[in-house]
């Protein structure tokens, strides 16, 4: 059986939600590059060790924008493939939520590089929320498809 399917005028919209999102890993780019510098640790070392941080507080804060920045890759493609097809279905709903995504991971950036862990919490909350929504509506589009 095949299916005749027509994407809806809106989905433009979750087209820019979707392109949107590019520029929070370029934020995250910047932000792990400028405390890398500033904290003098050198490439390829990943993390500064404990005795870095203790020595300088700026390793901390590099460790801090290199674990968000980490995380956000790790959440970057489920968000992209829900949003991608609960906007096929649900294409208003879906650029609401994933904005809500959006704006979490830029609030979670923030928050956890300037705050530490508790800094996180806020822009966890929201990011969250969306990522269930569109995960819920990707599940509902997929059902409907079935």
């Amino acid at each position: 059986m095949s299916y005749v399917f027509e994407i809806p005028k809106e989905y433009g919209y979750v087209l820019a939600v979707a392109t949107s999102s590019i520029f929070i890993n370029t934020m995250h780019k910047i932000l792990t590059s400028a405390a890398r510098r500033a904290s003098g640790i050198p490439y390829p070392q990943s993390y500064a060790t404990k005795e870095e941080i203790e020595k300088n507080p700026k390793a901390l804060k590099f460790n801090l924008a290199q674990r968000a920045h980490a995380n956000f890759t790790e959440n970057y493609a489920p968000f992209v493939t829900a949003l991608l097809v609960a906007g096929l279905r649900y294409p208003n709903q879906a650029t609401w939520a994933g904005s809500a995504w959006v704006l979490g991971r830029f609030a979670y950036a923030l928050g956890y590089i300037n705050f530490g862990p508790p800094g996180r919490t806020a822009g966890y909350v929201v990011s969250q929320l969306g990522k269930i929504s569109l995960t819920v509506m990707a599940v509902l589009t997929c059902w409907n498809f079935a």
